[in-house]
This record gives C-alpha cells, sequence and structure tokens, in this order.
C-alpha cells in the first residue's frame, strides 16, 4: 500500500478496516513507521476516542486511514471522511469483524467506495459469509492461504491440564507460584468472567488488569501501558479485546477457558514465544471440553502435552527458588555495603544458617506450614470452589488458598 500511493495527493487514498481500536491503533502505528520514508501519513480513527479531535487531524489530510467499522460510517455521514481518491481497501481480520456483527457496517462503507480499486482481504478463516464478502466485492481474487502446519508457534511449549471448574482459580495461582512468569496474559471467554478473575488475583496479592470491550478507550490505554512497562504482571483478556495486541516479553499465556475454535487457540498462543523468544502456553480443560482440544490438536497438527494439576507444595517451592533467585540477585548486583555492620551484629546473635532461612521465609512471605498443614489444605482445595479471599495484596502471600475466610 505505501509502495504505490503517491505523497504529493494530500487525500486519503488507502483504508484499513479492523475490528478493534487496538488493532487499528497497531496496524496505523506500523504503517507510519513504514510510511515515514516515502512520506505517507496514516491516521487511526476509532470510537472511544473524541471525534473532534480526529475532525482536526484528518484536515492534515493523511494519505492512510485505518478505522474501526462503527467510527468510519460515523465520518462518512459527517463527510469528514471523503473517499473519492481511494485507490486500496483492506478488510483486516475480516472473520472477526463478521463474528462481532459489523457485516452491515462494512457493507455499508464498501458501497461508498470507488469501484476502481484494489481491495485486499485478510481471514483466519474462509467460511461461507467470508466468501460471500469475497464475491461480492472483489474482482476474480487471488487466494493466498497459509499451511495449518504454520499455525502454531514453534518456539511456544504447549501443555494442558484436565481439572474440574471449581479448581481453575487455584491451579491458575499454583501455575503462577511455580512459573513465575515475567508478563502473562490470562484468556477468559466472557467480559464477566475477566472482571471476576482479575479482581480475584488482585485479592490473592498478584498485580493483574483486565481487558476487554466495555472499559473506556482511556482506561484501555491505562491497563496496556501499565503491562508493557512490567506495571502491571498479568493481564487477564477476552479474545476480542487480545485481537493485534502487540506486546514484547509475555512469556506465559493461560487459556483459563479453552477457546471455541482452533483459529481462537492460535491468536492466543501466538501473544508469546515471539521473535524468536520461548513461551510456554498452559490450557485449562474441563473432562467434557476433550472434543474441543482434539479439533485444536488436529488443526495445528500438534499434540498438547497434559500436565498434572500442580499441588500447593510445588506451589511453595515455587516461591522459595523465586526468593533465592531474587536473594542471589541482590549478592551480585547490589552495593549492600551500609548493611555490614548490622549483619555481623545479628552473626554475633545467631548462626547463618537461621539467618538465611529467615530471610528466605521473608521474602517468600510463607506462613509457618507443616507438612499436616499441606495435606488438609489440599482436602479443602477440592471440596471449595475458587475465589474467596486472601490479605491484601501489599502482603503478597502467594500460598495459593491458605490465607481463606
Amino acid at each position: 500500500m505505501v509502495e504505490k500511493l503517491d505523497p504529493d495527493i494530500e487525500a486519503i487514498q488507502g483504508m484499513v478496516i479492523a475490528p478493534t481500536r487496538e488493532l487499528a491503533i497497531q496496524v496505523a502505528e506500523e504503517l507510519n513507521k513504514i510510511g515515514q520514508y516515502k512520506g505517507i501519513r496514516s491516521l487511526p480513527i476509532y470510537g472511544g476516542q473524541e471525534i473532534t479531535y480526529q475532525i482536526k487531524a484528518l484536515k492534515k489530510r493523511p494519505q492512510i486511514i485505518v478505522g474501526t467499522p462503527g467510527r468510519l460510517m460515523d465520518h462518512l455521514r459527517r463527510k469528514t471522511v471523503r473517499l473519492q481518491h481511494l485507490a486500496m481497501v483492506v478488510l483486516d481480520e475480516a472473520d472477526e469483524m463478521l463474528d462481532m456483527g459489523f457485516r452491515e457496517d462494512i457493507e455499508t462503507i464498501l458501497e461508498q467506495v470507488p469501484s476502481q480499486r484494489q481491495t485486499l482481504l485478510f481471514s483466519a478463516t474462509m467460511p461461507a459469509a467470508i466468501q460471500n464478502l469475497a464475491r461480492q466485492y472483489m474482482q476474480d481474487p487471488v487466494i493466498i492461504s497459509i499451511k495449518n502446519k504454520e499455525m502454531t508457534v514453534p518456539d511456544t511449549e504447549q501443555y494442558f491440564i484436565e481439572l474440574q471448574e471449581r479448581q481453575k482459580f487455584d491451579v491458575l495461582c499454583r501455575l503462577l507460584d511455580i512459573q513465575s512468569p515475567d508478563l502473562a496474559i490470562v484468556f477468559g471467554r466472557t467480559k464477566r468472567r475477566v472482571d471476576e478473575l482479575f479482581e480475584a488475583l488482585n485479592t490473592r496479592g498478584y498485580s493483574a488488569e483486565g481487558l476487554h470491550g466495555d472499559l473506556t478507550q482511556s482506561k484501555r490505554d491505562s491497563v496496556l501501558h501499565h503491562f508493557r512497562e512490567g506495571t502491571t504482571e498479568i493481564l487477564v483478556a477476552t479474545d476480542v479485546a487480545a485481537r493485534g495486541l502487540d506486546i514484547s516479553g509475555v512469556t506465559h499465556v493461560y487459556n483459563f477457558d479453552i477457546p471455541q475454535d482452533p483459529e481462537g487457540y492460535v491468536h492466543r498462543i501466538g501473544r508469546t514465544g515471539r521473535a524468536g523468544k520461548p513461551g510456554i502456553a498452559m490450557t485449562f480443560i474441563t473432562p467434557r471440553e476433550f472434543g474441543q482440544l482434539q479439533n485444536i490438536e488436529h488443526a495445528i497438527k500438534r499434540r498438547l502435552i497434559r500436565k498434572p494439576v500442580p499441588s500447593l507444595i510445588e506451589a511453595i517451592e515455587g516461591q522459595q527458588h523465586l526468593a533465592v533467585e531474587k536473594l542471589m540477585q541482590v549478592v551480585e548486583e547490589a552495593d549492600f555495603s551500609a548493611y555490614h555492620k548490622l549483619a555481623q551484629e545479628l552473626l554475633d546473635e545467631h548462626d547463618s544458617v537461621t539467618l538465611l532461612s529467615a530471610a528466605l521465609k521473608l521474602l517468600t512471605k510463607q506462613p509457618d506450614m507443616t507438612p499436616v498443614d499441606i495435606t488438609a489444605d489440599e482436602q479443602r482445595f477440592r471440596r471449595k470452589p475458587a475465589g474467596n479471599k486472601r490479605p491484601p495484596s501489599s502482603q503478597r502471600k502467594r500460598d495459593s488458598g491458605r490465607h481463606r475466610k
């Protein structure tokens, strides 16, 4: 698109239609990176942002607009977007737009574009509705497809855990304790599920925020900024909200709810294992969801590795290992000469093993717990539903369930 458009024509020559605000922003940013060398400017236009701001930006005459269907229609009605010079149209994530109910909006937009144009359609799947759309608005289209064997990310380790619905939250907390992800995305099926999950995670002491379509644009921007900066370690999101997210450094993806289709699974796990870096994807399934798991495995031509439900002991050991790593990092990197005198005084009163053990206990923030206590806790996990409250997040006690009310 950038190659074909004319920078000397100060009018909209290219248009990309995308299903979500995040994807529209990402596409516009990438087009601007490429277009800067030729003088081609791109502008994202989407709902949730003041339309007066967009109208002002449109007066600077960008050559490309990237927009969501609803906001594009709004600008067309206001005549703040004119398409008489349009030479190229792109429908990005076309299947997702149809699933979200944008078919009529897309048809309304395409009816207003010049007949002499190039149209490109990108879709993860090619159901009948997409094929009908292509026949209606494209002339002699050429289909370019990616083979299924290339659908899944090779650098991502993929596992599944079979468990009961009531176990999911406790198992998620244990995995977070054991694996200690740098940045993790947890996928939930619905907006309500996302809200419940990130609030419950925060109650248990994790740093988590939620992302779904009901959030205001400013809140969505804030959530993504915190996650990119590492202020928030866990992003809980729906599929729609996570479409098009380009966030580096995601080490783990947790499918709290199994995706509805293989394409959704590929989109989710594609958030990790990027740029040649390893990633881990964990999928929770209940016994009745084995058929969905088999459909995913058939589509990606790869078997997911079964993992057992992690125990509470493993979760505690994970926290202890993390504490050791933190302590060794301080030993290697920090200047703690100011503490030498105090340390020597403590050594005069206590032996070094006792002091080191106390330091590790303080770092893990684990309460006193005997094997008998752990066994009792394990039994309670199997009888009680997840989501009960634990101490405030400032205490950061991640023992996955001991602190229940």
